[in-house]
């Protein structure tokens, strides 16, 4: 019979999802055929499935874990904020509404069938299915209609180990005050604890792990090190994004957008001996030595048009483009770089049109078909062929698209400057692509020094799975699934 255990945390960041993925793969190697699952996740870093749909990017990534495809069900309810109150909410790989925080309570109900779906399904198919909670249990004025962590674990009958993170500090005030505030019955899933990233001599919390122990009765399972290679695997929030410094070399800005999407993108330029990539944060400015500025997706591109341009940063791009540098525009980029966005529907926000950037002769409207797909293409300038995806709404059209970026099976996508200094693409994932990297980084006169992108993802995930192996007691885990 299937089994499954869940890992929850004592808060958001704590390393849930590196967690999973390591887990998973170490179960993989054990020979099971295993799944990751999360009920419920909050991100704009979404990734296309294999069957149409789209689910958090660190469910495609455990899914990699697993040397699986991703599908809809490892993530049937994803929430995108839109706004400080609101989020775009994804049922099972489809848009379902857009609800404010407050009105999203009395969905909770419906969605929890579609979870209970999701998560039968994966378990018919596979050995073990590891689950990924949201956020921390602790937040008790949330346990009613939960679908995310115990009200999930309750209806399901699944086991929780619980994780905290010793790098923020308190990690005994983390663990110990979790079990003080939650109910008795959700006390009594809790099968396990361990403590995550802890930096010198793990010796060190041997009698704070004892405390643990004492205080709350869990089986400890563990401390594990902080894994130093963790910023080489896809990051789920932008703050983690790691600037990369090589010295000399290309020179490549991010701006760091309030409302940024899919900015995994970056990850493969973050590992380039020869790239030095910074996200750029709010307050900060252009450099005037910067080369590439990169605008990159956004789940809200009229409010980060006008976040953009709060932070000054259109008059330092105008300024970058007559010194002669380049811009590149990723999805949401790409529509802030012509002349207007229009939203007379008001599908991201409040119906009515925005003046865009104006450094590509374009227009975009945007529409309430969502566009996802895995996509093949072949990059203009360079002739180069490589693999991305594409998850959008919005219609882009102008002169400048006659220059387009790249095509896709024989039509035109995206669009260029009359200079080739400015350029816009919805494809997102194009830096994976080995070839399409080299190929476009050469453009700037940079070379390439990393190879196989998805190899060296590859061999960290075994690093994971073993450093876990090596710290935590693994198959005792994972020996209390049920």
């Amino acid at each position: 019979m299937s089994k499954a255990i869940m890992i929850q945390g004592t808060g958001s960041n704590v390393g849930k999802s590196m967690l999973v993925a390591g887990l998973c793969r170490a179960a993989l190697k054990r020979g099971l055929s295993v799944a990751p699952f999360k009920p419920q996740n909050m991100s704009n870093n979404a990734a296309v499935t294999s069957d149409g749909g789209e689910i958090g990017r660190a469910q495609a990534l455990q899914a990699l874990a697993c040397r699986l495809p991703s599908v809809v069900d490892m993530n049937p309810v994803l929430l995108k904020p839109e706004t400080d109150v609101g989020s775009q909410v994804i049922v099972q790989g489809k848009r379902l509404c857009t609800v404010k925080a407050r009105e999203y309570a009395a969905l909770k109900p419906q969605l929890m069938a579609h979870v209970l779906t999701s998560f039968e399904r994966l378990k018919t198919a596979h050995d073990l299915v590891i689950v990924e909670g949201a956020g921390s249990p602790a937040e008790v004025n949330l346990r009613q209609g939960d679908i995310a962590n115990m009200g999930f674990a309750e209806a399901a009958n699944v086991p929780v180990i619980l994780a905290g993170d010793i790098d923020r500090g308190g990690v005994i005030a983390q663990l110990v005050g979790t079990q003080a505030v939650i109910s008795p019955e959700d006390e009594d899933r809790i099968v396990g604890f361990m403590v995550n990233k802890f930096r010198g001599d793990p010796t060190l919390f041997d009698d704070g792990y004892a405390l643990i122990e004492q205080r709350t009765g869990w089986r400890g399972f563990g401390v594990l090190p902080y894994f130093a290679e963790a910023w080489k695997l896809p990051a789920e929030d932008a703050l983690d994004i790691k600037d990369a410094r090589s010295g000399n070399g290309l020179n490549i800005v991010c701006l760091g957008l309030s409302r940024i999407a899919n900015f995994d993108d970056l990850d493969p330029l973050a590992q380039e001996d020869n790239v030095n990539l910074t996200m750029l944060r709010a307050g900060q400015p252009i450099p005037g030595n910067t080369d590439v500025v990169i605008i990159p997706g956004s789940k809200s591109t009229r409010g980060d048009l006008a976040f953009l341009k709060t932070q000054g940063w259109d008059i330092d791009l105008a300024a970058h483009v007559r010194r002669g540098g380049h811009v590149l525009g990723i999805c949401g980029g790409y529509q802030m770089l012509g002349a207007r966005v229009c939203d007379p529907q008001g599908i991201e926000g409040p119906a009515g049109d925005t003046a865009g950037l104006g450094l590509l002769d374009l227009e975009t409207v945007m529409t309430a078909d969502k566009r996802l797909t895995e996509t093949s293409a072949t990059h203009v300038a360079s002739g180069q062929t490589f693999g991305g995806y594409e998850i959008h709404i919005g219609r882009t059209e102008g002169p400048d698209r006659a220059r387009p970026f790249a095509t896709v099976a024989h039509a035109d996508e995206g669009a260029t400057s009359p200079n080739g200094r400015i350029s816009g693409s919805y494809l997102h994932g194009m830096f994976r692509d080995d070839g399409f990297r080299r190929a476009w980084l050469a453009q700037f006169g940079a070379v390439s020094g990393s190879q196989g992108y998805d190899e060296a993802v590859e061999r960290v995930l075994d690093q994971l799975a073993d450093h876990m192996e090596t710290h935590m007691d693994v198959a005792g885990l994972l020996g209390l699934a049920r």
